[in-house]
């Protein structure tokens, strides 16, 4: 039987891999507990610099698997479940590390907020997406609540969560889902680009500039504190020193995460 989730490293960039292609990468007990485990591996593997999620087959991901949900017996474990799906895109937007989603097809349902977790959403200009609960009686989850709003505007968010329509790679990158559309043969080589640079960059730099943006109950006095004492630190270490001295000797830097 094959793991629901892969995981590789390779160049400083780690790539999470949905593989349950059969029911187009749908969430349930194995497949969440994988990306847990993938998820472990990042947080502790100082070689990773940068992660690529993405799915095996014609998705990325079609949301929660009906027949399991379906089968959970309890309140109580369906309470869990739903909270361990939540924790996966709380941990994505928390590790200090830059997530890119490259969406490889259809994208539904918790799929599409999982997306939104990450960093930068790099995607075929022939998926498709839906935020797909009001059609089965559900409200979204796995944070989508929070991300869409926050990527698209409130009255658009309400308008796709409310009709449940499917939507074509343009509108999404129109709404604001989307950082890039790309041909299907150039997909990977695209997102791979991007990955290798934001691994080459400077990794605390990149890691507090994520924290920071993810947290939008900042308020202005509170952003310039962080400012104030976070850059006094960055200035001091070896990476700043790294940056200052290539850019003098018009070359790349070499950063450590030092």
């Amino acid at each position: 039987m094959e793991e629901a989730v892969l995981y590789q490293v390779k160049n400083h960039i780690a790539t999470i891999t949905l593989n349950r292609p059969s029911s187009l990468n749908s969430m349930n007990d194995g497949l969440i507990d994988g990306i847990h485990a993938a998820l472990d591996k990042v947080e502790c593997d100082a070689d990773v610099r940068c992660v690529v999620l993405t799915g095996n087959g014609k998705a990325f991901c079609a949301g929660g698997d009906l027949p399991f949900l379906n089968g959970i017996a309890t309140n109580a474990e369906k309470r869990a479940f739903i909270a361990k799906v939540g924790n996966v895109a709380k941990r994505i937007t928390t590790i200090e590390k830059p997530f890119i989603c490259m969406i490889n097809g259809v994208t539904a349902g918790a799929g599409v907020n999982l997306m939104l977790a990450c960093d930068l959403v790099y995607a075929t200009n022939k998926a498709r997406f839906a935020q797909s609960f009001s059609k089965v009686g559900l409200i979204p989850d796995c944070g989508g609540l929070y991300f869409l709003p926050k990527a698209t505007g409130v009255l658009r968010a309400k308008e796709l969560m409310f009709t449940a329509d499917l939507i074509d790679a343009a509108t999404a990158e129109k709404y604001n889902m989307v950082n890039h559309l790309c041909e299907e043969d150039k997909l990977v080589e695209t997102t791979y680009a991007m990955a290798e640079r934001l691994a080459n960059s400077a990794p605390l730099s990149i890691g507090l500039i994520k924290k920071y943006l993810n947290n939008t109950a900042l308020t202005l006095d509170e952003v310039l504190a962080f400012e104030e004492s976070t850059q006094a630190l960055l200035m001091g270490t070896e990476d700043c020193k790294e940056g200052i001295a290539a850019f003098k000797e018009k070359r790349n830097p070499v950063f450590t995460g030092k």
